[in-house]
């Protein structure tokens, strides 16, 4: 029954992106991030559902006119000028071959996030997008927390698989959307209590699971989201102590082998993972001195590379940081046009923070650009221990980002032109 429900909901999917190609971007997330074809148990596994999502959505795309540039906002030009480098650079990686599978998947994801912005032209679009964003990710997030909370918190939550697989890159993930599920906690309006409550448990849940995943970068994500949303609340008292005593909870709650792993973020020094990782982070900075424009390609966490680069030649471990990985794999050059895609992301959304009013009817455009930002720095705080350069996620914040400023624009445009001011003015309404 599960296989004939998800490729029903495909098939309908499609067969609307040939005629209104932004449900297909919508639908796109939905699989590329929640892969809800794994969720069954047969025949629909082994089908290309994203590859028809893709080609339908395309299609779509194609037909109709209701699109816009994409290229506007300076973020969008430092994620293609990036797709390019990683191209360039390539060939000259130390394992081509075995980097095309990577190189592939990355453009895919790349390209189809500059296809959406291009597409998401409304409120109705973007806030779809954001709701199914949140959801392909809290939707393992509070099957997890649950778990915990029925467990007492003694097993490890893994995750489902492809980019969020292990379970401290999943607890990564599900931390980047609560922000998401509270901005519908925001925007749903005090008559939906049910929503608003339901919401409220659902961000409760997730957190339970990230702490679930014994993860401890996903802690330290946690506390710097949550000190970031506290500092940026007009409300300081009321929501700190929400977040202390919901935080001190959750903390008492899990048992004594999670606490003792959490206090070796103070012993790093004595921790085998973590001195792994640093080990890792040297090998990427040595290969990038050496390789200072294109660095390794994707394929370097090998013996070799790590006999010529890392100071213990035989602890060979994964990037384990979203800032080395990008580093050892693609030199300084791609490390800056990559920071330069999450700084120009933040710009714009501290852009609309500030110009976003009730008056004009962008208030919502605020909380949605306060949320994102509030996902970047769980991103970035999470991420510096985690390879999870390339996760559709943070890209699609991005694109929310970029989508809404540009609705934005265009809305306090429309305004501007129609004002009595303007009229006088000889604008053309």
């Amino acid at each position: 029954m599960r296989d004939i429900i998800i490729f029903g909901i495909v098939v309908a999917g499609c067969l609307m992106a040939l005629g209104r190609p932004w449900i297909g971007v919508i639908m796109w997330t939905w699989v590329s991030v929640m892969n809800p074809h794994t969720q069954a148990w047969g025949w629909v596994q082994t089908m290309p559902v994203a590859m028809m999502v893709a080609v339908s959505t395309l299609v779509g795309f194609l037909l109709t006119k209701e699109r816009q540039s994409p290229f506007v906002d300076p973020a969008v030009v430092c994620l293609v000028l990036f797709m390019i480098w990683i191209c360039v650079g390539w060939p000259m990686s130390y394992y081509v071959e075995e980097s095309r599978e990577m190189l592939t998947r990355v453009l895919k994801i790349d390209f189809m996030v500059i296809i959406t912005i291009a597409l998401l032209l409304s409120r109705k679009h973007i806030e779809l997008f954001v709701w199914v964003m949140a959801f392909s990710v809290a939707f393992y997030g509070v099957k997890a927390g649950i778990f915990t909370l029925a467990t007492g918190g003694v097993y490890k939550v893994w995750g489902p698989g492809g980019f969020i697989g292990g379970n401290n890159e999943v607890a990564l993930a599900i931390i980047i959307v609560i922000p998401f599920i509270y901005y519908g906690y925001l925007v749903a309006g005090a008559e939906r209590r049910w929503l608003r409550r339901g919401l409220m448990v659902s961000m409760g849940l997730c957190a339970a699971a990230a702490l679930g995943t014994h993860s401890r970068g996903a802690l330290l994500a946690i506390a710097s989201m949550s000190a970031f949303l506290w500092w940026r609340s007009e409300k300081k008292l009321l929501v700190g102590i929400v977040l202390v005593v919901l935080g001190m909870a959750l903390i008492a709650f899990m048992p004594s082998n999670w606490t003792d792993r959490m206090h070796t973020i103070e012993t790093y020094d004595q921790d085998a993972s973590a001195m792994g990782r640093i080990n890792a982070w040297w090998m990427a900075f040595h290969l990038a001195n050496d390789h200072i424009l294109t660095g390794g390609g994707f394929s370097v966490y090998s013996s070799k590379i790590f006999e010529m680069y890392a100071p213990n030649p035989a602890d060979v471990h994964a990037a384990h940081s979203i800032y080395f990985q990008i580093l050892g794999e693609h030199g300084w050059m791609g490390l800056t046009l990559w920071l330069s895609i999450w700084w120009f992301t933040w710009r714009s959304a501290a852009w609309m923070r500030r110009t976003a009013n009730e008056k004009d009817g962008t208030l919502w455009c605020g909380q949605l650009a306060s949320m994102c930002q509030v996902s970047m720095i769980g991103y970035a705080v999470g991420g510096a221990f985690l390879s999870l350069a390339y996760f559709d996620v943070p890209y699609d914040v991005m694109a929310i980002v970029v989508a809404t400023k540009k609705w934005m624009q265009v809305k306090v445009g429309q305004q501007t032109a129609t004002s009595p001011a303007a009229i006088d003015r000889g604008v053309p309404a």
